[in-house]
């Protein structure tokens, strides 16, 4: 079947930011002037196409990224808005592991802010190239100029400005472009929210302008030669060079487009459209994807419909209506509906049953996709979240994507006996969905515990268990991840031998355990001389020593982290040694280890950030110091303060509550999970001592 749209004329993007900075806002625009939605949805009316989940609609908040594809200028764009909530940044990271660019929304008066960092930073670990767009121009206190600092100081990247604001604040009515020098004037027309008309510059703004584009040249000239002595002779560089170049910086990760607009009174989203197009790469402007093939070695598969298949999938979902939905991106080759393709990481056979084209959560049958397309899977019963999927013959595994740790637990159970087999089913399909969310058996005391990113993420998993399976549960309080960790580098023994007439058992180790940089983990390394321990045995070690540390420490029984344990000597038997025997030697070692080490707990402490009125400014300090926080910083935002923060996570339940009750309902707050830190002697006495008592009882 032949393409509709060529690959290079294809672009695969997502809108990312921090919360209420305006991405589904953005996307709606998107959809309306594309012509894919007739009318345009509004957030705060619960009727954005993009949020399309009931308690997306009710809460005005993205949960859950969603896809669609929409044509600009006989392009076609892949388009994903992502949710800006910090408790969601899973389907950011498995958004942006699949996406060839990005558009970055910043709010014109909050600027950067944390979600924006930590969006920012997911973008940079997967390499892909950005075009900002600072929104909200037409608000009291916007500021485009602050934005840009904030973005070249906080984000260390170099923006270049494409364009200057005609009017401040709420007479913001239209734009000057700085590549063609010519003014975008709106008009407000009901009937046609999206038209505009191309004037000369006024002339009070002349002179800024001519400034504005020469300090954009002047950035530009870094990365092209020939703009250099272009710029040097006062030569005019003509719009069409400039795209060029701005292409290249852009796809190179060495600069960053800036466009400014109001995406909710239709102003400035067209440019945007345009700057997609312009700037942000196609499957074929990137480095080819690489994998590795089953004897380890480093493959590449270009973006092309003729190379061998491979894709991977980012995302499942359940559907009422076509059931389980693997979402795939296409990186090489064609995909057809009824193929057979390979899951090379499990290495189980697969078979597509239907191919969709997603709008949100509308779907379009399609009977064939190629390289570069996103596209949802219907049948594949063994692929889940970061599975590679490729030709059998030429199978390779696609670099898995990162998965944060839950920083939070629950205690989940049944309301009544008869909903436990319901509740077990349905976790495990929330499970699979969603990476980021976790559900075990305390072996100790028999309950389910459910782990996520915040309150909210639990909250809405709780509520998405009555809505969509149906199954009604209880929750516990909620119950902070501490992880334990050492101070201090020891050497410890750990002997296993069991004589029982017959063969025996006998596994000796010695082990040397030392701390970590925080945030680094578990590592295992192997330094045996001379051969006291067999090297079959090295890995039935190592997974002793890691099962041990994931059980808890001898502290008070927390998962142990930021560990490194290096086997160095040990014994063995010609006959009674066996794995089982060094693996139980392995965890004994550990055990008697952390209790030499000076074993100490460590908690989550979470990056803080709260806007107040000037007037609240004392209480809102005030009451983060009772929570054992440390400001870090004060600035002023229009009329407001910023306070900056890291507090322990254990003393921020129920904070939006009392934030409100203090402030009157005017501050609002974002909180994102930080580093872990260890926990003060006396907090930690008192943790340990209420660990203790809930396995007594």
């Amino acid at each position: 079947m032949a393409r509709q749209v060529s690959i290079a004329d294809t672009r695969n993007i997502g809108i990312i930011a921090h919360i209420d900075a305006g991405k589904t806002t953005t996307s709606e625009r998107i959809l309306f002037y594309t012509g894919v939605s007739q009318k345009i949805g509004e957030v705060h009316d619960g009727q954005a196409v993009m949020d399309w989940m009931a308690q997306e609609q009710e809460r005005g908040i993205t949960i859950t990224s969603a896809a669609t594809t929409c044509f600009w200028r006989k392009k076609r764009i892949n388009l994903i808005d992502t949710p800006g909530h910090v408790d969601f940044t899973i389907e950011v990271e498995r958004s942006l592991r699949v996406l060839d660019g990005a558009v970055a929304v910043f709010c014109a008066v909050g600027c950067v802010q944390p979600q924006s960092e930590t969006v920012w930073r997911q973008a940079d670990r997967y390499g892909v190239p950005r075009i900002a767009f600072i929104n909200k121009m037409d608000r009291l206190g916007s500021d485009y100029r602050r934005c840009l600092s904030e973005i070249r100081e906080r984000l260390s990247a170099t923006p270049v400005l494409l364009q200057l604001p005609i009017g401040r604040e709420e007479k913001f009515s239209g734009l000057i472009d700085l590549l063609e020098m010519k003014a975008l004037r709106y008009i407000n027309d009901p009937t046609d929210p999206s038209r505009y008309e191309e004037t000369e510059i006024p002339k009070e703004m002349l002179e800024e302008a001519a400034e504005a584009r020469n300090a954009m040249i002047e950035v530009l000239a870094d990365f092209d030669d020939s703009l250099i002595e272009d710029f040097l002779e006062g030569r005019d560089v003509p719009a069409k060079k400039l795209r060029e170049i701005l292409r290249q910086g852009t796809i190179g990760l060495k600069c960053v487009p800036v466009l400014l607009g109001s995406a909710f009174k239709n102003k400035g989203v067209q440019p945007l459209l345009d700057a997609v197009v312009d700037f942000l790469p196609s499957p074929v402007d990137i480095k080819p994807v690489s994998g590795l093939d089953p004897d380890r070695n480093v493959v590449e598969r270009p973006a092309d419909d003729e190379a061998p298949f491979s894709a991977l999938a980012f995302k499942l979902m359940s559907d009422p209506y076509v059931g389980h939905l693997t979402f795939l991106r296409i990186y090489s080759g064609t995909l057809k509906s009824g193929d057979q393709v390979f899951n090379s990481g499990r290495s189980t056979r697969e078979k597509i049953g239907r191919l969709l084209k997603m709008h949100a959560n509308k779907r379009e049958e399609i009977k064939e996709a190629g390289a570069g397309d996103i596209v949802a899977a219907v049948g594949l019963r063994n692929s889940s979240t970061g599975d590679t999927l490729c030709d059998e013959a030429k199978p390779l595994i696609l670099e898995q994507m990162y998965i944060p740790e839950p920083v939070i637990h629950i205690a989940l159970s049944p309301k009544n006996k008869d909903e436990a087999d319901k509740l077990g089913v349905a976790l495990a399909k929330l499970a699979t969905e969603d990476p980021s969310f976790r559900v075990k058996t305390d072996q100790e005391t028999g309950e389910t515990i459910i782990s996520g990113m915040g309150e909210l993420h639990l909250e809405i998993i709780a509520d998405r268990l009555l809505r969509e399976f149906k199954v009604s549960a209880n929750l516990g309080a909620p119950q902070v991840a501490y992880r334990e960790t050492i101070t201090k580098k020891v050497e410890a023994e750990g002997r296993y031998v069991r004589q029982t007439g017959g063969r025996g058992q006998y596994g000796h180790v010695w082990l040397r355990l030392e701390p970590l940089e925080p945030g680094t983990g578990f590592e295992y390394a192997t330094q045996v001389v001379g051969g006291t321990v067999p090297k079959e045995y090295f890995n039935a070690i190592g997974e002793g020593a890691a099962e041990a540390a994931k059980k808890g420490g001898v502290r008070a029984g927390f998962p142990v982290t930021d560990l490194k344990v290096t086997l160095f000597d040990g014994s063995y038997h010609d006959v009674d040694s066996s794995e089982m025997a060094y693996t139980i030697a392995a965890s004994l070692g550990l055990k008697e280890g952390l209790a030499k080490a000076g074993s100490i707990i460590i908690e989550p402490i979470m990056d803080l950030e709260v806007v107040t009125p000037e007037d609240y400014v004392g209480d809102v300090i005030g009451d983060l110091s009772s929570r054992r926080g440390r400001v870090s910083n004060l600035e002023s935002l229009a009329g407001s303060r910023v306070v900056k923060a890291e507090v322990p996570l254990a003393s921020m339940f129920g904070y939006a509550t009392e934030l409100r009750s203090r402030t009157q309902g005017r501050a609002t707050f974002s909180m994102q999970f930080g580093r872990y830190q260890p926990l003060p002697e006396a907090v930690a006495q008192e943790v340990a001592a209420q660990r203790e008592a809930k396995r007594n009882h």
